[in-house]
């Protein structure tokens, strides 16, 4: 499966009055995205409030997507859970929902105990039956979790069904360890949109970026001028993504890229609490991070 390309995590819209998942908004966003030159959408991401969802929501927003989603994009389903039971029960969920593959975070709750060797054997268990492709899922150091050792990696990387890793950890050297170490056909995504541009240029074959929420021309157009040789347009795109990632995606995080979505004509909504929607002040800086780069009108 050919992952090169900007994949969308999709944030996750609910009501505002009954805090359900909205999946008529939902779907309005994918087409939304669609009409941009993305090469798919992730459904349960960090940015879609994953861990705040249950299972039946999942699959609720999978079909939902899938229902939008053409055979030539990517439906990418987040099935990452505390126990390889659940990992595997989310992923036969995902399967039969329509994913073309999955992106599975590590178990992290007992992180002591989560020792190479545990974490590789969780992983094959997973990708032995998946029936789709996977995905391995670095996830932000700043959330709860651990981290996967390059090394891990690399011996994971050898898996015929595990066909690649996405990385947002933001640090350069370390995403060159996934992509030297790991087996050529091995596919490295980064997540942080602040670093898209010398990502792909130490090897990614593009990103699955929160920014991209916001900017999915801008972030497609990047990796595309990356990819046919225009290093100088490359760089000014990054220029003008990466203040937005900083400012809105890092900074605030689901809140701040929910109020920058309604911000810009889509739908974003409340987060799910215990996340809180952004104060005044809050969303008055997500608002000029937008004005800034152009992209309110007025």
């Amino acid at each position: 499966m050919e992952l090169s390309g900007i994949l969308i995590p999709a944030a996750t819209p609910f009501d505002s009055v009954t805090g359900e998942l909205d999946a008529l908004a939902f779907r309005a966003n994918i087409r939304s995205w669609l009409e941009h030159p993305v090469r798919g959408v992730v459904v349960g991401g960090s940015t879609g409030e994953a861990v705040l969802l249950d299972r039946t929501e999942r699959r609720v927003a999978l079909e939902s997507a899938r229902s939008v989603i053409p055979s030539d994009r990517l439906l990418v389903a987040g099935t990452g859970a505390e126990s390889t039971r659940a990992t595997r029960t989310l992923t036969r969920d995902a399967r039969e929902a329509g994913a073309d593959a999955v992106l599975v975070q590590p178990p992290a709750y007992y992180r002591s105990a989560m020792t190479p060797g545990v974490l590789r054997d969780h992983y094959l268990a997973v990708a032995d039956d998946a029936g789709v492709p996977v995905i391995l899922y670095q996830v932000p150091l700043r959330f709860s979790t651990v981290e996967l050792a390059s090394g891990l990696v690399a011996e994971l990387s050898e898996h015929s069904n595990i066909i690649g890793v996405k990385d947002s950890r933001g640090d350069l050297d370390l995403l060159a360890e996934y992509v030297t170490g790991a087996r050529a056909d091995f596919q490295v995504l980064v997540g942080n949109g602040a670093t898209l541009y010398p990502s792909l240029e130490v090897g990614a074959v593009g990103g699955i970026l929160g920014v991209a929420n916001l900017v999915p021309q801008w972030s497609a157009d990047l990796h595309r001028a990356f990819v046919e040789g225009r290093g100088a347009e490359a760089g000014r795109l990054q220029e003008k993504v990466g203040p937005l990632h900083k400012g809105i995606v890092a900074r605030w995080g689901v809140p701040g890229v929910k109020a920058a979505l309604e911000l810009l004509g889509l739908h974003g909504g409340p987060p799910r609490p215990p996340l809180r929607s952004l104060d005044e002040k809050g969303r008055r800086e997500v608002e000029a991070a937008l004005e800034v780069a152009g992209l309110l009108g007025g």
